[in-house]
């Protein structure tokens, strides 16, 4: 049965992480003044088996999820992944994809399709090799991400989405060189607003590019035009090119807020539930797992919290607003 929140929105979407660990240290999400040497990861034992997110991902697709994304941190640090992707690709109708740095995609690409994995979407934010050194902060080049998305292609889990998070004065020089490079590649590139999730990346407003002027400094020079969602709640405003070499995509939730449209839950690593990505608490399913509690019981509180979701951060994001104590991205997978 479908689970309708209180302003009517149902739940649709549903993003595991699987590690609260990642290789890079980008400055908008994982910054190494915070996350350096002494931080502490969670403990094997606290984060969820691959046999609880089965339990659980079983459970959300009875309430309705149609589709899963594996988060991290970044996921393929996660020992074994493909065989956690083997596991959920036995549920029946679900759509299942994965978001990734890409470091470590050209070895484990092959191994993801074969175990069921239906596409995967890979962050990049720039072609410009000390560009993006200087954001993932760990000297990893540019080319070996490309690998990975290459050998991702050939493996058979596209189309391939590529991510670029878009902050002012450090790579907006990269947006039309990632959209020329990626036309050419017949990639679909996203940019994504700088957003201010958790505390701990400095957000300020005067950082954000607007989608409309990314969209403006590319239909400049490659004409564009809008195109109609793929389907209810997808995040990323579309737009082609009008010559029909392939789309592009914007997320605005900064400047043009789709709250009102947003059907995704998200689950930590260490299996507390947020019902939206800007969200100062989440609710302990790790518990529930570990105790006697029944599908049903599970159940049932999914129920309740969905029921009574009102989230609509985006929409009255302010100065204000921003200063709040929430939930780090690399903790919930964005």
């Amino acid at each position: 049965m479908t689970l309708i929140d209180t302003l009517k929105r149902p739940l649709r979407d549903l993003r595991i992480s699987v590690t609260d660990r990642c290789n890079f240290r980008c400055v908008y999400c994982m910054p190494r003044e915070v996350f350096g040497p002494g931080y502490q990861f969670l403990h094997r034992d606290q984060i969820l088996t691959f046999e609880e997110i089965t339990r659980l991902a079983w459970i959300f697709v009875r309430r309705g999820v149609r589709k899963i994304r594996l988060t991290g941190g970044e996921p393929l640090v996660r020992r074994d992944l493909p065989l956690l992707v083997g596991m959920l690709a036995q549920i029946p109708d679900l759509d299942l994809t994965l978001t990734t740095n890409g470091s470590l995609l050209s070895k484990q690409a092959p191994l993801l399709k074969d175990a069921g994995l239906k596409r995967v979407t890979v962050s990049l934010d720039s072609l410009d090799d000390d560009t993006f050194k200087s954001m993932n902060d760990v000297d990893f080049p540019v080319a070996r991400v490309l690998e990975g998305m290459d050998a991702a292609a050939s493996a058979g889990l596209g189309p391939i989405k590529v991510n670029m998070v878009v902050k002012r004065g450090l790579n907006d020089s990269s947006i039309l060189p990632m959209a020329r490079f990626f036309r050419e590649k017949g990639y679909i590139l996203r940019f994504i607003e700088y957003m201010d999730v958790g505390h701990t990346n400095g957000w300020r407003m005067d950082d954000v590019v607007p989608a409309a002027d990314i969209i403006r400094k590319i239909s400049a020079e490659m004409p564009l035009e809008p195109v109609d969602p793929n389907y209810p709640g997808e995040v990323a405003a579309r737009w082609r090119y009008l010559d029909g070499s392939g789309e592009i995509g914007v997320i605005a939730s900064v400047t043009q807020a789709f709250c009102g449209t947003c059907t995704r839950a998200r689950l930590s690593a260490e299996g507390k539930l947020y019902t939206c990505l800007f969200a100062v608490k989440g609710y302990d399913f790790r518990e529930l797992l570990r105790s006697q509690a029944t599908d049903e019981d599970i159940s049932e509180v999914i129920a309740r919290l969905w029921g009574r979701r009102d989230d609509r951060y985006s929409e009255i994001r302010s100065e204000n607003t921003a200063s709040l104590p929430k939930v780090e991205m690399s903790h919930i997978g964005g």
